[in-house]
Formats: structure tokens, sequence, C-alpha cells
């Protein structure tokens, strides 16, 4: 009896292929769907470590040449109204408030500060938002993926013991493929809901220090433009 069992068990294929190739529907479902937020998270992932790279050196070299000593009004010349780095984006949306802020006289209007501290903080909060695009997808899938990876492995479970009840077996090589079938899916929630959380923890964490860079530079932008008023 044990040489059939353990004759039997040997024939099981228990590859990840097999696994999923003997599960049932809805755990294949759940399988696929947990590999498809796998890999949207690490699309997201990767997306961000590049976006935020290049975010960084924009704003270092920009900072270069808002620091050089060269006059605001020839670096907003030079780059132009339609900026592509952030910290630029900021910078012209200051000064375009701050050149419109000018009557034909030379006089300046009334609450130019006001408004050029809005037109940054606005630019500030588009940037933002670009830079925490698809954070949340990671957040959910932190968040969901371990809970729907439990309910593949109750499914296959429950299934399991229903095959064994409908065949009156509780051979051990009966029981084993199911119970790994359904212990799959938890473990592909894990693997879906452990990367994402992390990086979603330390991406969170850098958009934070780079969108405080802008809040830095808005503020001391805003400063010397306040001196400008004052004389």
């Amino acid at each position: 009896m044990e040489a059939e069992t353990l004759a039997l068990a040997q024939e099981i294929d228990f590859s990840m292929w097999g696994l999923f190739a003997r599960a049932t529907l809805t755990v294949k479902l759940v399988m696929m769907m947990l590999v498809g937020a796998s890999i949207w998270s690490w699309a997201i992932i990767i997306q961000k470590h590049i976006s935020y790279r290049l975010a960084r050196g924009g704003a270092d070299k920009f900072d270069q040449a808002f620091w050089s000593g060269e006059p605001l009004d020839v670096l907003f010349e030079q780059i132009g109204t339609q900026p592509e780095e952030s910290s630029e984006k900021i910078f012209v949306s200051g000064m375009t408030e701050w050149r419109r802020s000018h009557r034909s006289d030379g006089g300046l209007i009334a609450g130019a500060q006001a408004r050029i501290d809005r037109s940054m903080d606005v630019a500030i909060a588009k940037e933002a938002e670009a830079l925490q695009k698809g954070l949340p997808v990671l957040a959910t899938v932190g968040s969901t993926a371990p809970f729907v990876g439990l309910f593949g492995t109750v499914w296959g479970i429950m299934t399991a013991f229903i095959e064994i009840a409908e065949q009156q077996n509780s051979n051990l090589a009966v029981v084993a493929p199911g119970i790994a079938e359904a212990l799959m899916a938890t473990g592909l929630g894990l693997l879906a809901a452990v990367p994402a959380v992390i990086f979603y923890n330390k991406l969170s964490a850098d958009s934070d220090r780079i969108i405080g860079g802008y809040e830095a530079f808005a503020d001391e932008f805003a400063t010397i433009l306040s001196r400008q008023l004052d004389s």
C-alpha cells in the first residue's frame, strides 16, 4: 500500500506550472490576478526609481544655475516659458507671476507677493501629484494581495476536501496536490505584497524628500522676490 502511494506521489507534477494546471478555475483566476498585480507593481517601482533619479538630477542642476549669481531675468530667458524639469517649472511660475505683477509704468500691482506664492504652490502641487502617481497602486497591492491569496487558499482547500469526500479516500497522494495548489495562492499573494509594501514606503519617503526640496526652493525664491518688493 505504501509502495503504491509512493509511486502515485512520484507521478504527480509538483512544479509551479503543474500546480497551476491542476488548480480549479477560481484558484487559477486568483493566481493570474496576483501575478498580474506583481508585474504591475514592479513596473511602477522601476518607473518611479528612474523618474525620481531624473528629478533629483534635474533639481541639482537647476540649483547650480540658480545660485550661480546669474541675474534671474537672464536665467528665466534661458529656461523659457515651457520648461520640462520640475524645479524649473516652479521657478518659471514664480517669475511669470512676478512679471505680470508689474504695471506698464514699472510699478507693482498690490498683492504681488501673495500671488507669486500661490502660483508656486500650485506648481509644486502639480509636480507632487506627478511624483506620487502610481504609489496608491503599490499600497493597494501590499494591503490586499495577501487576502486575495488567502481566498484562493481557502477555496483550494475546500475543493480538496470535497474531492476527498467524493472519492472516499484520504490518502496523502490524493490530499497533497490539492493542498499544495491552495497554498501556492497564498505564496503568490505574499510574493506580490511584500515588495509592494517595501518599495511603497521607500518611494513615499523619496517623494517626500523631493517635494520638500521643491518647497524649500520656493521659500528661498519667495524671500528673494520679497526683498525686491520691499526695495
